[in-house]
Order: structure tokens, then sequence, then C-alpha cells
């Protein structure tokens, strides 16, 4: 288990490519029953282990995900992310190189079939907002950071792939390109949110090299 921080009320992970964050309706294995089972035996608990995410990550993404241990932790982490009172950071590797080295994308989208699309505005349709930097440019492709004003259903895939520059790896939104660890090139790098007993500002960040 790729755990970055733990304590009474919390737990951090890091999700890998490939699998869910929850236990899908038809079942199979997931980021959440992974955890809990580490827990069973590492702690010797008998019965059920309480842990449940705040947030969810793309079964295809990967990066930082957290958990609460309590009911206490669980209610208050929600909150704070109903009011968006917690900082999110991505990154992203797409392919090709993009005019434009910092840009705000604003889409509307509706979704189908599992998948995004970008449509003309109407009621049906959402307003999706995300900012972007590029941070490398290497051999076709760019890596960027990207920071949501909206979190919509697969989002950053669908507005990336529509401005030409699909993640790589994402088949499903026009990539090309095979992403060499599974999945996609998409991944949830940072995080601020208050910890949910301590009042503490907790910053969470994945190793430069993960």
């Amino acid at each position: 288990m790729n755990i970055l921080y733990e304590d009474n009320h919390l737990l951090v992970a890091v999700k890998p490519c490939g699998i869910p964050t929850q236990p899908a309706p038809h079942g199979g294995e997931s980021l959440e029953e992974r955890l809990k089972e580490h827990i069973r035996i590492r702690d010797q608990k008998k019965g059920n282990v309480f842990l449940h995410a705040i947030h969810r990550l793309d079964k295809q993404a990967s990066g930082i995900v957290i958990f609460a241990k309590s009911q206490k932790a669980l209610s208050r982490l929600q909150e704070s992310i109903r009011q968006k009172a917690c900082k999110k950071i991505y990154r992203a590797t797409v392919a090709g190189t993009l005019s434009q080295k910092e840009a705000t994308l604003i889409h509307f989208l509706v979704h189908a079939d599992h998948k995004a699309i970008v449509a003309p505005k109407h009621p049906d349709t959402k307003k999706c907002i995300l900012h972007y930097k590029v941070l490398e440019e290497k051999e076709g492709t760019t890596l960027l950071e990207i920071h949501l004003e909206t979190g919509r259903y697969h989002q950053i895939r669908c507005q990336l792939a529509a401005i030409g520059h699909p993640i790589v790896g994402d088949v499903k939104y026009g990539s090309t390109r095979t992403f060499p660890q599974g999945g996609i090139a998409l991944q949830h790098f940072h995080m601020e949110i208050e910890h949910p007993t301590k009042k503490e500002l907790l910053i969470l960040q994945l190793p430069e090299t993960t």
C-alpha cells in the first residue's frame, strides 16, 4: 500500500492506474477494499473496518485519494469538498505542443454512454472551467499542471481532447499513444484541505518521480 499520510481520522493513499477508487455496483477490486484489508491485517481487527473515500479519481487515472477513518472525519471532509474549501492540482501529459503556455478552458458538456461530450450551451449542458500551464515539452508530448474550477465527470479528459491534445493513453478521448504504466497519463498530484479535527491545513503532494 502506497500510503502518504495516516492518523486516527484519515488515511491518504496513492491510487494506481486501472483500479477504481471505490467498489463498483457489479463488484470487483477497488483501492478502498484493498486498504480495508490492509488495515484489518495490520491492526488485527475483527469485524468491519470503517474507511470511506471522500472523493474519487477516474479508474484510469492515478494519484492522491483521501479516506475518512471515522464518521466525524467523513462528514467534515465531505463538507470541505462541497464548499470547495480545498485545493486540487492535477498533472497530465498530453499529445502535441500547445500554442498557449497558460490558458483557461471553458466548455459546456453533456454526458452520455459513460463519456463527456462538448456541446453548444443549452439547459442540459454543464459549464466546465479549468486552468492549465505548461511545465515541460518532450518528444511530441507536453506535461501540464491543471487547476479545476469545476469538477465534472471526465472534465479534464474531455476538455483537453476538445482542443486537440488528448491525454496520453486516453483512447476513449482520441489518444493514439499508449501510456507505459497502463491507464492514462492523468495524476492527482497535489491537494490541500483542512484536517477534520486538528483544524490545520493538510498539504499533500506526490514525489516528483511518482
